[in-house]
């Protein structure tokens, strides 16, 4: 199947401008929607889940979409989601701002907590250490920079392989006053913590590498 036959949904739950992630995305050559619609949302050939701002707003406005529920019923289908910042974020377990814990998605254990940097927001370019096999990272080199902006992340990863039917995950780290995870692949389940849609040819070539893998 060619990435102009492939349909791209961008779920839409109020997180922040969504069109640059579009025509980034409509630049692969995919169909690419943007919409609350569930039934689009589930029957797409990829869903992306973006995410601006705060942990308990996100997971507030994709609650009310029954965004978590359409993420869980496509995963247990084996159907591809790529989360971008703050919707990376919110497929794990919870997270912690200002002393607040949210739950969040639950798809990957491990908790979303604030970077033990002295500079935060963490914003700008930055190099990534993708994992071996990565499907996201291939053909791009080790030096390639991606744009960040952030204050929180993952900071471990908590998930075992050996108690799930999908294969091995694939981890990309990054520094900042510490390792954070900077992407995860985990079969149909992918996600960056910095911006592609916003990273140049880079971002571009990641997302047409996801694209024409669904």
């Amino acid at each position: 199947m060619s990435a102009a036959s492939k349909s791209v949904t961008i779920l839409d739950y109020g997180s922040g401008n969504l069109r640059s992630a579009q025509r980034a995305l409509e630049r692969t050559g995919a169909d690419v929607t943007v919409t609350s619609d569930r039934d689009a949302a589930t029957e797409c050939d990829g869903l992306v889940v973006p995410g601006v701002g705060a942990f308990a707003a996100c997971m507030a406005g994709l609650k009310a979409v029954v965004g978590d529920r359409i993420i869980g019923q496509r995963l247990a289908g084996g159907r591809p989601v790529l989360g971008i910042c703050v919707g990376m974020q919110i497929l794990f377990d919870e997270g912690v701002e200002f002393g607040v814990q949210t739950a969040g998605c639950g798809e990957w254990p491990g908790t979303v907590s604030q970077l033990p940097a002295p500079v935060l927001p963490h914003m700008g370019w930055n190099t990534v250490t993708a994992g071996e096999g990565s499907v996201l990272f291939d053909g791009l080199d080790s030096d390639t920079r991606y744009y960040f902006v952030h204050s929180y992340a993952a900071q471990t990863w908590e998930w075992s392989d050996s108690d799930s039917a999908l294969p091995p995950a694939v981890t990309t780290w990054a520094e900042h006053g510490g390792p954070f995870l900077a992407a995860v692949e985990n079969g149909p389940l992918s996600a960056t913590q910095f911006h592609p849609e916003k990273s140049g040819d880079a971002g571009a070539h990641l997302l047409r590498n996801w694209v024409h893998a669904l």
